[in-house]
């Protein structure tokens, strides 16, 4: 029997053990403890709009969205991509933009949006 190769195999399991004993099953605390905008799948689904109601910006499930500017429905329309509280817009002509979520806010191109909510802001 080759006892280096013993030795290493024995090492390479006490290793492995040790480790899987050092961390801990479940999520990290960083994990945790992340705001639930980074959780949600659905986190940004929904109407925001300008406080003047001016702008009318939906995300859609599936990656979509729809924005209507004063009584010009569907002005812009395209998709958009999450990365963490980070949102980036590509319209249906090519266009970009982007934007962050703060505090429950979207914080789009020099616009503060809003989400609506039936109880603020009935349809």
């Amino acid at each position: 029997m080759n006892t280096t190769a013993h030795r290493r195999g024995a090492l390479a399991a006490i290793s492995t053990l040790s480790l899987s004993l050092a961390i801990p099953p479940g999520p990290s605390h960083a994990q945790a403890h992340q705001p639930r905008l980074l959780n949600d799948p659905n986190r940004c689904v929904g109407m925001w709009v300008t406080r003047d109601g001016h702008i009318r910006h939906e995300l859609l499930a599936g990656g979509r969205y729809d924005e209507a500017r004063g009584t010009r429905q569907s002005a812009y329309q395209g998709r958009y991509m999450l990365t963490g509280n980070h949102i980036d817009y590509v319209d249906d002509t090519g266009f970009t933009a982007d934007g962050d979520f703060r505090d429950g806010v979207l914080h789009h191109a020099g616009m503060v949006l809003y989400r609506e909510t039936e109880s603020t802001h009935p349809r």
